[in-house]
């Protein structure tokens, strides 16, 4: 299987980056071959402009969303890595879905409706939160919603898993260890 991981934390030193080091390791287990897009790294410019709007328009885009698009396409599983901020993903993630999967190539309409066009492909969206699964009361099912349904969904990736890790920053060394032996865990499951 193609996997492409989207990891989005600024901070080199993070529990993100743990995690994203254990399913990384766990896809390569697999014999999965494994793409690694790290926005923040790659200084990802996530502002959907009016010039690369104009040229989608013109049914074109840049060079740079082409090849976010080619790396798109050859994944059969996306893996999003990201904290929550503010009930959302970071502005960078957002930003590289209002760039990269754009009307024509990730979704279209017509006179039925709205047609996803990443049918057949998979996802699993991992978020880590500050606070406990209380804090947030009845939003804590929906936290991972805007990822999972209004967007991957909304393209037409309906095989999709998805999991919050709470109150990352206030548990111990072994609570940590044990969400990430379930993050290996979830992608030997699929």
């Amino acid at each position: 299987m193609n996997t492409l991981i989207v990891y989005a934390h600024p901070n080199p030193l993070s529990f993100n980056q743990s995690i994203l080091k254990v399913v990384h390791n766990a896809f390569q287990k697999r014999g999965d071959k494994v793409q690694l897009k790290d926005l923040y790294a790659e200084r990802f410019d996530p502002v959907l402009g009016e010039s690369q709007l104009s040229l989608q328009n013109e049914g074109k885009l840049p060079d740079d969303i082409k090849r976010e698009q080619e790396q798109v396409s050859w994944a059969d599983m996306i893996v999003v890595i990201y904290p929550l901020w503010w009930f959302d993903r970071p502005a960078i993630l957002k930003g590289w879905f209002d760039r990269v999967f754009t009307n024509g190539y990730a979704f279209t309409f017509d006179d039925h409706g709205l047609h996803g066009l990443l049918n057949g492909k998979r996802a699993m969206v991992i978020v880590t939160a500050g606070g406990t699964k209380e804090d947030f009361g009845k939003n804590a099912d929906q936290l991972t919603k805007s990822t999972t349904e209004g967007t991957l969904a909304f393209c037409g990736i309906t095989d999709i898993v998805d999991r919050v890790f709470y109150s990352v920053t206030m548990v111990d060394d072994e609570a940590r260890g044990a969400m990430l032996t379930e993050c290996e865990q979830m992608v030997r499951d699929l």
